[in-house]
């Protein structure tokens, strides 16, 4: 079987997890590296990713020298949440016509926030025969796709609401920093007014998504401003002690209007020391449904497993931006690589 030939762009936190994940895959090859961190720039990618193995591709500091070589399929793209700041990274992956697969999170559903942007990557993709994905496990599937999904078998819908519960102590360090855990009250709001922290990122995306799918005619969308969870009591992780009145985490909503009405609700909480981790979708409407997933499903390794599962819709997707809702129900399988392959070899 011919294998599909990966360029990796971005290898810190979660594009090295992708690429780890890669590596398993006897359908997958990665043939070219490329990250803007000085200290990773010409090593081999074996050594950054800590794996004791040399694996003959020197991570680049530019697309041109990852790819010039080399005859690719796609790229997976990991490095900002931020629309604006990936915006030139994604371009030059399409003008190297490569198919894109990206865990920016402003790349979701970017239609409603970024619409002159979201044109332009559209069509320079139509242009260069690709297909360019934003996605992950949030947003990209479990407060959107699977909501979407769940919608399918109702008659009506009155009101759509999402709850995101995540324990911040069983993820990273940099995770439980970034929610501003272990801060006193007053040095979050300061990291927030200087966008230090900057709360979950994806939550309009989501919405702007569900609402689409459903046909409904959106008037705004509101993101609350970022609060923060205060620690009743001493609460810890295996890195960092959060004492009592500071702060844990952090907590935010957001919600989409239609007639006035509040119509879809996501709730998204991380904090340290939460008493159960969950997601949960609430449906009211006829039939009404309430889906909890229990434990909610955990960020980086749902992300990593969207990434990759969804390698073969893109490379069979049609060229353009495509966002979740507009490709074939997400699976875990091999079938759809192997029959891309067998078809195009």
């Amino acid at each position: 079987m011919k294998k599909v030939r990966i360029v990796l762009y971005g290898v810190g936190a979660v594009g090295s997890l992708i690429a780890k994940f890669l590596l398993e895959k006897e359908w997958a090859e990665i043939v070219g590296a490329v990250d803007l961190a000085k200290d990773k720039i010409g090593k081999d990618l074996g050594t950054v990713l800590g794996i004791n193995e040399t694996l003959g591709i020197s991570i680049s500091e530019k697309i041109e020298r990852a790819v010039s070589t080399k005859d690719a399929d796609i790229a997976i793209h990991a490095t900002s949440s931020f629309l604006k700041e990936t915006y030139p990274q994604i371009t030059s992956l399409i003008e190297h016509n490569l198919n894109v697969i990206s865990t920016c999170e402003e790349l979701a559903y970017p239609y409603f926030t970024s619409p002159t942007i979201a044109k332009k990557i559209d069509a320079l993709a139509k242009q260069h025969g690709v297909t360019v994905l934003g996605t992950g496990i949030n947003p990209g599937f479990v407060m959107d796709t699977l909501v979407i999904m769940l919608s399918a078998a109702c008659q009506k819908i009155e009101k759509i609401q999402t709850v995101r519960v995540i324990d911040a102590a069983t993820r990273r360090l940099p995770f439980q920093k970034k929610i501003g855990a272990g801060l006193k009250i007053e040095e979050f709001q300061k990291r927030i007014e200087k966008k230090e922290i900057t709360g979950h990122v994806g939550l309009v995306q989501s919405i702007a998504m569900i609402a689409d799918a459903l046909g409904w005619n959106i008037e705004d969308i509101l993101a609350e401003p970022v609060l923060p969870v205060i620690a009743e009591k001493p609460v810890e992780s295996r890195e960092l002690k959060v004492e009592t009145g500071r702060v844990a985490g952090l907590r935010q909503r957001a919600k989409g209007i239609v007639k006035d009405e509040e119509v879809i609700v996501l709730d998204f909480q991380a904090y340290i020391g939460a008493k159960e981790e969950y997601d949960l979708i609430t449906i009211n409407g006829v039939p009404n449904i309430e889906q909890k997933i229990q434990p909610c499903i955990h960020g980086d390794v749902g992300t990593v497993a969207m990434v990759t599962n969804m390698i073969p819709k893109i490379i069979s997707a049609p060229p353009g931006l495509v966002t979740m809702k507009d490709l074939p129900v997400p699976s875990a399988t091999l079938g759809d690589v192997k029959r891309h392959f067998n078809r195009n070899s």
